[in-house]
Formats: C-alpha cells, sequence, structure tokens
C-alpha cells in the first residue's frame, strides 16, 4: 500500500495507547486556532475549522480543548500564537517523495530541524516545488476490507458522490474530491459504516517501492518528522509490501 495511507493505518491503530497523544492534541489545537483565526470561529461557515473539529473529535479530544483553541484563534482568548504555514519538500531513503507540512511561529529552527531528520535518515531536504507535483489532495476514507461487503461498499460510494474505490492488500480506500468529502462521510456515517480513518489527504500518483533496508529508514524518517512539535503532517509516495511492513510494525 502506498505510503501515506500506510502511515495513517499504523498510526490509527496505535489509538488512544500511543504516548505521543499529548503532542497529538497539540497539533490539533493548532490546526483549529489557525483556521478560526483566518476563518472565524463558526464551523458552518468555515470548512476548514469544521474539518479540523472533525478530526480533533475523532482523535478523542476533549470538548474544553477544542472551545479553547477557538476563542484563541478568534481572539477571544490569549494566547493564540502567530504560526505560519509552510510546505517543505525533499526526497526520502531510494529516492521516495516526501512532503511536510509545517505550522511554525519560528521558521529558522524549524526548516534546520527538517533538514537534519532528513538527512539523518537516509534523504535530504529539496527546494520547492520538487516533489508536490507527484501529489493531488483528495478526501481518503479507509476500511478494512474484512469488516465490510465490497460491493455493498462500491455502491453506497459512488452513489454518495466518490471518485473511486480502491482495492489494497487488507483495505479499500474511497477517494473524493475535495467538495464531496464531507457528503460522502456522512453517507457512510448514516449507514452506520465503520472506517478505520478519514481525512484529506495528500495522494501520490505513483509510487517507489522499498526493500526491507529503505522501507526500515522510511518508517523511521516518516516517525521523526510526526514527532516533531512543528510538523503537522506528512505525505510520501513510498510502497512496502504488506510482509515486510507486518514486520517493521510489529
Amino acid at each position: 500500500m502506498s505510503g501515506h495511507s500506510k502511515w495513517s493505518t499504523i498510526r490509527h491503530k496505535k489509538g488512544a495507547a500511543d504516548a505521543k497523544r499529548g503532542k497529538i492534541f497539540t497539533k490539533l489545537a493548532k490546526e483549529i486556532t489557525l483556521a478560526a483565526k483566518l476563518g472565524g470561529g463558526d464551523p458552518d461557515g468555515n470548512s476548514r475549522l469544521r474539518q479540523a473539529i472533525l478530526v480533533a473529535r475523532s482523535e478523542n479530544m476533549p470538548k474544553d480543548n477544542i472551545e479553547k483553541a477557538i476563542k484563541k484563534g478568534t481572539g477571544d482568548l490569549d494566547g493564540g500564537s502567530n504560526y505560519e504555514e509552510i510546505t517543505y519538500e525533499g526526497y526520502g531513503p531510494g529516492g521516495v517523495a516526501v512532503l511536510v507540512e509545517v505550522m511554525t511561529d519560528n521558521k529558522n529552527r524549524t526548516v534546520s530541524d527538517i533538514r537534519h531528520i532528513f538527512s539523518k535518515h537516509g534523504g535530504n531536504l529539496g527546494e520547492n516545488g520538487c516533489v508536490s507535483w507527484m501529489f493531488d489532495k483528495k478526501g481518503n476514507i479507509v476500511f478494512d476490507k474484512s469488516s465490510i461487503d465490497e460491493d455493498r461498499l462500491m455502491e453506497i460510494a459512488l452513489e454518495a458522490g466518490a471518485e473511486d474505490v480502491i482495492e489494497q492488500e487488507s483495505e479499500f480506500e474511497v477517494r473524493t474530491n475535495l467538495a464531496n468529502y464531507e457528503a460522502v462521510k456522512k453517507v457512510f456515517d448514516a449507514a452506520q459504516l465503520v472506517y478505520l480513518y478519514a481525512e484529506i489527504s495528500m495522494i501520490p500518483q505513483t509510487t517507489i517501492s522499498l526493500d526491507e533496508h529503505k522501507a526500515t529508514q522510511m518508517l523511521k524518517l516518516m516517525d521523526k518528522m510526526e514527532d516533531n512539535d512543528d510538523v503537522q503532517h506528512v505525505y510520501a509516495n513510498f510502497d512496502i509490501a504488506e510482509k515486510i511492513m507486518e514486520k517493521l510494525s510489529a
């Protein structure tokens, strides 16, 4: 399975037991604060804020934390930082394309950290535009193959306005354009279809297969990137065979 989808699956399966829970909440709060700052505190009229709140709820972020982050963004509560959004681009082991979305109040610190992570784990920081053309921004809703009938999923997804249903080794990925993402997700929720996760993601147009050695390096690079306080999302176009992935994620 392609990089970000497989990586997202690993992350979501860790769930609430993940020791980095507090760090996840911090990153979600940053996104909510900036979304409220840019588009106002009403999620009904601010699609970015609406999506940020949905993600926060899916991660079981406390309601008080969400409301506090919104108030910081709208200026009703002190403490909102002047965050800047930046996307860094580079290459991982084996020439894998990597996009790193950050939110930072200190660009010099962040770019130094990102460059160090790339170089330490078999990659390098590239120029703006070097790999972003290899990705498309899509809605991505992922189901465990053992939990749902393919024909039923296909029928509901396409009727709801999804672009495609893609079969992977152990999962189905439902792809949507950005305009239809929330509508498709609502149809799944109404039909009580249980998905592993749903998110807006940068989907690679092509993938690069990695052997076990490079896969080990790549997963360490992804982990270190996401562990950085300024990094919001990491996307990559690696492909790792299911057997190798199971061995490395055990």
